[in-house]
């Protein structure tokens, strides 16, 4: 199999539009886009204080190291601070996802952050973060029995990790990307079990929403549905209804603002609703993403993800 790849990594900041607009992956945490601008000028302190007062939340640690480790330069500085701390593991776990980000934008060898990753692993055996970054490397580079052994190491340490679960929903909807809109993909099957599996309160219950995106972005690609999702049914099927209307039931229940991606669901949940016709509930998610917008799924299948959050939240708010 030769799956597509995902959107790529990119810069870590986009100048916005008039309206204050742009990609941040750091998200809504804005402690976290200070640090990792302190770290892209060599000022790697902050980072490590950052990190250390972090924990073993690992959602949390996952989402703030993978966005410090797209910082520019941040491998170098990182093995500065290594030079000064050898027995950190903050550090060998930040330098570890750094070397996957280098080798995911061809400047770095696979094997050198392998490497990283497993020394990483060593230092810090219960800690699923090196074995994220050994993940986010096998979902673009790595064989399909690689990229389930690491989705279950990290599982082993954290059940409902987050981006893990999310990678796990891209790489499985690239599979069979011929069959069509088969309603029995497996992809659907992996969204429902781990939204099934995790607790009440799990932004998980929102996978099955991320699975269809994700599966829309494969069509697309194939030629199977419109590349314009505005000209499609894709969202509008019985089982996508019934997957959106459970997703955003949970989100008037539970959706708590605490969960460092959050934003992360509610923005495949807004494309979701405003792509089912549901104006009103996507204008609400609208409102509470504010400007936190994401590359997908408004990137998908090769769409400017900017224009297109722009364009679908003014519809959707004008019409609320």
């Amino acid at each position: 199999m030769s799956p597509p790849p995902p959107p790529p990594l990119g810069r870590s900041r986009r100048r916005g539009s008039r309206s204050g607009q742009f990609f941040d992956p750091a998200l809504d945490d804005a402690r976290l886009g200070a640090v990792r601008d302190q770290l892209a000028q060599g000022r790697w302190s902050e980072a490590r204080t950052l990190l250390a007062e972090t924990g073993d939340d690992w959602d949390r640690r996952g989402h703030r190291v993978v966005v410090l480790a797209r910082a520019s330069g941040a491998a170098a500085w990182t093995r500065d601070w290594l030079l000064a701390e050898p027995d950190s593991a903050d550090a060998a776990t930040l330098l570890a996802c750094a070397t996957v980000v280098g080798a995911l934008r061809g400047k770095e060898k696979e094997q050198r952050a392998r490497d990283a990753c497993r020394e990483a692993v060593r230092r810090a055996p219960a800690d699923p973060t090196p074995w994220l970054g050994l993940l986010l490397l096998a979902r673009t580079l790595g064989t399909e029995d690689e990229t389930s052994r690491l989705f279950d190491e990290v599982r082993t340490r954290h059940p409902d990790h987050h981006h893990a679960h999310h990678l796990m929903a891209a790489r499985l909807a690239e599979r069979h990307p011929d069959a069509g809109q088969d309603p029995l993909h497996e992809v659907y099957d992996f969204a429902a079990w781990a939204a099934e599996q995790a607790p009440a309160d799990s932004p998980l219950a929102i996978l099955p929403v991320v699975a269809h995106a994700e599966r829309y972005r494969v069509l697309a690609t194939a030629g199977h549905e419109p590349r314009d999702p505005a000209a499609s049914g894709h969202w509008t099927g019985r089982r996508a209804r019934q997957v959106l209307k459970v997703a955003f039931d949970w989100w008037l229940e539970w959706e708590a603002e605490e969960h460092p991606r959050s934003r992360v669901d509610l923005n495949f949940l807004a494309h979701a609703q405003f792509h089912d016709g549901r104006f009103a509930e996507a204008a609400a998610l609208f409102q509470r993403i504010g400007p936190h917008h994401t590359a997908a799924p408004w990137s998908y299948p090769d769409r400017d993800p900017r224009s297109a959050f722009l364009a679908a939240r003014a519809a959707a708010l004008g019409s609320a």
